[in-house]
């Protein structure tokens, strides 16, 4: 779980999720759980948190039944396929949920 103060700290990538998501049309439930999923796991360095922001986005579509592929979803973040795919399913399961093993 996430502080109030995370989420000040973090307005501007927040701002730049809603973007993203945005500019891949994901629905409000989508980015609402793309939100919480990234304040949830947020790492210290901003280096990162674009990779932890487009695999969250990725995560919270799959999540509301809205999903986008890895690759545009990258495309759209500005990471790579491969971060994509070697951060979502952590995401999950620091999330509580056991992600697919397909």
């Amino acid at each position: 779980m996430y502080s109030a103060r995370e989420r000040v700290e973090n307005e501007e990538w927040i701002e730049e999720l809603h973007e993203v998501a945005e500019s891949i049309d994901l629905d409000a439930d989508a980015r609402s759980t793309a939100v919480d999923l990234f304040l949830s796991n947020v790492p210290e360095t901003d280096r990162s948190k674009r990779a932890v922001l487009a695999a969250s986005l990725y995560a919270g579509a799959l999540i509301e039944s809205d999903a986008r592929s890895q690759g545009v979803v990258a495309d759209a973040a500005g990471v790579s396929r491969l971060t994509i795919q070697q951060r979502w399913k952590e995401i999950l399961r620091e999330a509580g949920m056991e992600p697919p093993t397909w």
